[in-house]
């Protein structure tokens, strides 16, 4: 049987995108070693540890400082035997020390076409441009904000009469399905972080993979 990645998902709350993953592990080359939250009531703890898989509470609020609480939380992955790092809505910017530690090894999903709103309020601010499409975007983690190559994109429509809780719903189906595939992709190696640049399959993705093309 081939070994599989082991992996952790950083949550900060209900952990939906968490739970797709829990969905398509047996499926995948990857399996779940952590769920480590910064927020002691994040639901998605209960998901995790309804599914058995170990948590971890570190609650960035005892922290002096992000660095601090960034080697806190290293420390603890590493304890782990942690291969890979997901962030699945976790609330924290992060800072060099983490991201250098995991660099190539640490995957994002945010909820905009990025370039396009790197940041917070996604949807209100698309649709406040009156954008006529959003969707999401999966992109390996750098120290730059949302910044680092992007992998997939995933499209939805804006339709009039749009709210920010109709397209947050509409992108969610679309995470659901994008963040295992990906996640999976990284697990097998077909996906791999060279030269500050993402590759899938040996090849250099100069645009992101398009979700509707696969």
């Amino acid at each position: 049987m081939t070994t599989k990645m082991r992996i952790a998902v950083l949550i900060s709350g209900k952990g939906s995108n968490l739970q797709a993953l829990i969905d398509q592990a047996s499926q995948s080359r990857y399996e779940i070693g952590l769920v480590l939250s910064n927020r002691p009531h994040a639901k998605g703890l209960q998901k995790a540890e309804k599914a058995g898989i170990p948590t971890a509470i570190l609650d960035h609020s005892q922290f002096d400082s992000r660095e601090a609480f960034d080697t806190a939380m290293i420390q603890i992955i590493d304890s782990h035997k942690i291969e890979a790092v997901i962030l699945a809505g976790f609330m924290r910017i992060l800072t060099p020390i983490f991201t250098d530690h995991f660099l190539g090894r640490m995957l994002n999903i945010h909820p905009s076409l990025l370039p396009k709103y790197p940041g917070l309020n996604t949807h209100q601010r698309a649709l406040e441009a009156h954008d006529k499409e959003h969707g999401l975007s999966i992109h390996f983690v750098t120290s730059e904000l949302d910044g680092g190559p992007v992998i997939l994109q995933a499209k939805v429509p804006v339709t009039q009469g749009d709210t920010v809780d109709s397209l947050q719903k509409k992108v969610q189906v679309q995470e659901h399905i994008a963040y295992p595939l990906v996640t999976n992709w990284l697990a097998s190696g077909d996906l791999i972080f060279k030269n500050n640049q993402a590759w899938y399959k040996n090849t250099h993705l100069t645009t992101p993979i398009q979700l509707t093309e696969l």
